[in-house]
């Protein structure tokens, strides 16, 4: 089964009127899978996207390519440590 159908059966298998994403926000949501697998464990991966997706569910697309982006950017380069303990 290919990526497009696996997808179209989620949504038609979720309640409501599930959406499927919009390329930037599949884009935008392995980019931050990418980021928790590396910077923690790969099971963080799959945990990170769902909080993302019940945290921008009521947001316009658009909107919530730009919130994932921006935690991208946000975690791709927290190491965790407080400011003031970072390498320069």
């Amino acid at each position: 089964m290919g990526p497009e159908e696996w997808l179209e059966r989620l949504c038609a298998a979720l309640p409501g009127d599930v959406p499927a994403p919009t390329p930037a926000e599949r884009e935008a949501l392995l980019d931050l899978a990418r980021v928790a697998a590396h910077t923690s464990e790969r099971w963080t991966a799959p945990l990170s996207t769902f909080l993302v997706g019940v945290a921008c569910a009521a947001h316009d697309p658009d909107t919530r390519v730009d919130a994932i982006r921006g935690l991208v950017r946000q975690l791709a380069h927290d190491d965790g440590r407080p400011q003031g303990d970072r390498p320069s």
